[in-house]
């Protein structure tokens, strides 16, 4: 004989292949097939079995049903879409035994409340080159998986941003567009910071006594202000243009236009040839060399990437191998060398701390032709400050997205930066930048999270790292901001609740269940037994087994759950003191003990246990009967009297005697209850 868990095994698989048998997929023809309707309305449903051989017909949805049909071969019902989780079904039952259905789909929709466009940060003027952000919130709207926002400049479309979030009953999204404005947008008001006219020379060869023309080649919105240094001593000139007349020394003049938003510096070498016989009367640009010229005298510089920490030292080594070579030199603000004999020539920075500087080694020919080389420098610095934080005030719902924004404060350079976020040890998002800025700045990563129960207490960070190539240090530059806990409030639930339960009587009390209510807020529960509140705390009595429901709840929502309760108590005797049994009759009496689980009953007479079959004459008495179960024992004493028939002591007995003499006849007879004796005498004739 199989086990009983598996003869329900064997059970089940056999009723689910003779409902596959029974429900041809076929049988039902919903009208509609599907609803999607708005919230609110009311809808008719029909529903039609193609075969006429059932019992009845009708709709349910969780506790709700339809009137059933016996008769006919269809049931139409008016469904009220207030319920978000409504889930309507056609059951057809085919008999006692079996049933098919089908589920009716459901797609019940609300239109957003409102719909609100805002920066997320109140700028008063746009800033050229600089990316700005605007959300785009969308309020109490559902089913949100099937909404779609677009973005719209002018007529045109820019963005589509669809949901994932799979929540049915309305919830609140957001959107967040980035924009980056620049000077051709004549739309709007935008300011920019300095920058230096790339058509500017930043190399001139004079001769001795000779004057030369400067310019700093720089413009801006607000208009920069100009100071120039000679070989790093300031100069009283505060325009974008200097003249220097009789010059009769190589120095390095430097212009730097500075604005509100930002500085600019550019580097101007002015070369002095002594031995050229004749020079122009009016300072030029230095042609660039003929093909030919560079390859007699290419510059090699080792090395040609420097890769160097804000602050720390930098050094490049330029050679030549040309023979024709007049000198040679480095052009730089800092570490400039002036003009020097071949073959070799450093450039060398004790604190590297000039963002835009651009050092360049040239060589002139004995012919006048120069060719030069720059190396390739890249500036970084590591950020001062990582943190992470909340776009929004208060905890995270569990369902409703939220921004996480990671700043990064002063760092350099920003195309470099790659920012990692994690969710504890998972790598949940990375982003990179495309600002071409070198100087340090201020950047922000933005996470958007849609937390569940899961994630509370969840840690987010964001790492920082600098990808500086193969010529940069080993390991990467990296820095971490310190962990945000998530606070994430969700819908109360309670778990590790079994839907059967058994306690004893006056011990077992309602908290005492291993039901276990999660949520956050931390919820409330209330028990209910028979629709009304009770003590969850009070002990339970033999008198209140049954189902009770469990209301739980905080302020985002309510659940319930259901429990089976039996209460088992020990023996107890509710009986009379005597009874009365017929001889032969089977033992038992209607004295029955009360007990959960039943009682085992034993009877004992004068001490001693018996267990007779059939109730005798002589089994009359005081009896105690003992009800046992595992909660404890409970005893009772009766009287049993055992009725019998009226039996006579004697057999038929004949006596003779003479005629007139006077006889006596004894009859007598045990019965319980006692007998009665009649006489009866049938005269006869004597002879």
């Amino acid at each position: 004989m199989l086990p009983l868990r598996m003869s329900h095994i064997l059970m089940l698989m056999f009723s689910l292949c003779d409902a596959d048998v029974t429900c041809p997929a076929d049988q039902f023809i919903l009208n509609p097939p599907e609803v999607i309707a708005e919230y609110g309305q009311e809808v008719v449903v029909n529903c039609t079995s193609t075969d006429d051989d059932f019992d009845e017909i009708y709709w349910r949805d969780g506790t709700r049903q339809s009137e059933k049909n016996t008769d006919g071969s269809s049931i139409s019902w008016t469904l009220h879409l207030s319920d978000w989780n409504i889930k309507p079904k056609c059951i057809i039952k085919l008999n006692e035994s079996f049933e098919c259905s089908k589920d009716l789909g459901m797609t019940i929709f609300k239109n957003p409340d409102t719909v609100v466009l805002y920066p997320i940060k109140h700028v008063k003027t746009t800033v050229e080159g600089t990316q700005y952000e605007l959300q785009c919130d969308v309020i109490d709207v559902a089913p949100v998986q099937n909404l779609t926002l677009t973005w719209y400049r002018d007529n045109q479309a820019i963005k589509t941003e669809s949901f994932t979030n799979t929540s049915t009953t309305p919830v609140s999204e957001s959107s967040i567009l980035t924009v980056s404005v620049n000077r051709e947008d004549n739309k709007a008001q935008f300011r920019y910071a300095p920058e230096l006219n790339s058509n500017t020379s930043n190399v001139f060869y004079v001769g001795v006594g000779d004057s030369v023309a400067l310019s700093c080649g720089a413009e801006g919105n607000p208009a920069p202000q100009f100071h120039w240094t000679r070989d790093g001593v300031n100069m009283t000139e505060l325009t974008g243009n200097l003249n220097v007349t009789h010059v009769n020394t190589t120095a390095t003049y430097t212009c730097t236009a500075t604005n509100d938003l930002g500085r600019i510096t550019r580097h101007i070498s002015v070369h002095v040839i002594k031995d050229v016989m004749a020079a122009p009367a009016v300072a030029t640009p230095t042609p660039r060399p003929t093909p030919e010229a560079r390859k007699v005298c290419p510059p090699t510089l080792t090395p040609a990437e420097v890769v160097v920490r804000f602050g720390d030292p930098a050094s490049v080594n330029c050679s030549t191998s040309a023979t024709d070579v007049l000198g040679m030199g480095w052009e730089a603000p800092i570490g400039g060398t002036g003009f020097v004999d071949p073959p070799t020539v450093t450039w060398t920075v004790e604190r590297l701390q000039d963002w835009s500087i651009n050092p360049k080694c040239y060589i002139t020919l004995k012919n006048n032709h120069q060719c030069d080389a720059m190396p390739t420098i890249t500036l970084y610095k590591t950020p001062d400050i990582v943190s992470v934080s909340a776009l929004a005030r208060g905890p995270m719902v569990e369902g409703i997205e939220h921004l996480l924004q990671c700043d990064i404060i002063n760092v350099a350079p920003v195309q470099k930066l790659t920012v990692t976020w994690y969710r504890g040890h998972e790598n949940v998002s990375t982003q990179r930048f495309n600002d071409t800025l070198v100087t340090p700045g201020n950047v922000s990563s933005t996470l958007r999270v849609t937390p569940e129960r899961e994630h509370n207490g969840a840690l987010y960070r964001c790492k920082t790292e600098l990808h500086l190539g193969p010529k940069g240090p080993e390991p990467m530059p990296t820095k971490s901001s310190e962990p945000y806990t998530a606070v994430v409030h969700y819908k109360p639930m309670m778990q590790d609740c079994p839907t059967h339960y058994t306690g004893e009587e006056h011990k077992f009390r309602m908290d005492m269940l291993p039901c276990k209510a999660d949520g956050n807020p931390p919820p409330t529960v209330h028990w209910y037994y028979e629709g009304k509140l009770i003590n969850a705390s009070e002990p339970l009595t033999k008198g209140q087994s049954g189902k009770y429901t469990a209301e739980v709840f905080n302020s985002l929502s309510m659940s319930n759950n259901s429990i089976d309760i039996t209460i088992e108590y020990s023996p107890s005797f509710a009986c009379d003191d005597h009874y009365e049994v017929e001889e032969k009759g089977k033992v038992g009496v209607e004295c029955e003990p009360e007990g959960k689980p039943p009682p085992v009953i034993a009877w004992f007479k004068d001490g001693i246990e018996i267990s007779p079959r059939h109730w005798r004459q002589q089994d009359s008495g005081k009896y105690v009967l003992k009800a046992t179960n595992k909660h404890g024992t409970a005893n009772h004493t009766l009287h049993l009297e055992v009725l019998f028939a009226p039996e006579f002591k004697e057999g038929n007995n004949s006596k003779e005697v003479t005629p007139g003499e006077n006889v006596t006849m004894d009859c007598s007879a045990d019965g319980n209850p006692e007998p009665e004796v009649l006489w009866s005498y049938n005269g006869a004739v004597n002879s």
